[in-house]
């Protein structure tokens, strides 16, 4: 039995690794892996892949009602398109930096070009269209 239960927990802690996930970003990891605004005075992505971002806080009930969505989406774009948090009142630099002066926020960054901020909670259907035009350049049918 014992080892029937062991076997289970690895399987389950290998099977939890393998699912794509939201990092959270600090000010420096956002600095260090997507703009460097403290020395760059033009937009440069660091990234290798599209990502998008969330501006949340924790008590705001729209920003709790879009994690599962870019929970799920994450799995979906796995390998093509990276999602980060950033909870706004502990990284205020990067809130004041992109003026999140309202939440959720989620800035959607393409490999080259411009990011695009939005404001607003979007059905998924809406996020869908997005990252699949803006970040991944699929046309839209």
């Amino acid at each position: 039995m014992k080892k029937f239960l062991f076997f289970t927990l690895f399987l389950a802690s290998v099977v939890a690794s393998a699912h794509a996930e939201v990092t959270y970003l600090t000010t420096s990891q956002f600095v260090e892996n997507v703009f460097n605004y403290r020395t760059d005075s033009v937009w440069n992505y660091r990234g290798k892949k599209p990502c998008v971002i969330d501006f949340y806080t924790t008590w705001c009930g729209p920003c709790k009602r879009l994690a599962p969505i870019m929970e799920e989406l994450s799995e979906t774009y796995k390998g093509k398109v990276n999602f980060y948090k950033v909870d706004t009142e502990q990284e205020r630099e990067l809130a004041y930096i992109f003026q999140i002066n309202s939440i959720p926020q989620v800035l959607y960054i393409p490999v080259k070009g411009e990011p695009i901020l939005l404001k607003g909670l979007y059905p998924k259907e809406n996020i869908v269209e997005i990252i699949d035009e803006a970040l991944l350049g699929k046309k839209k049918k």
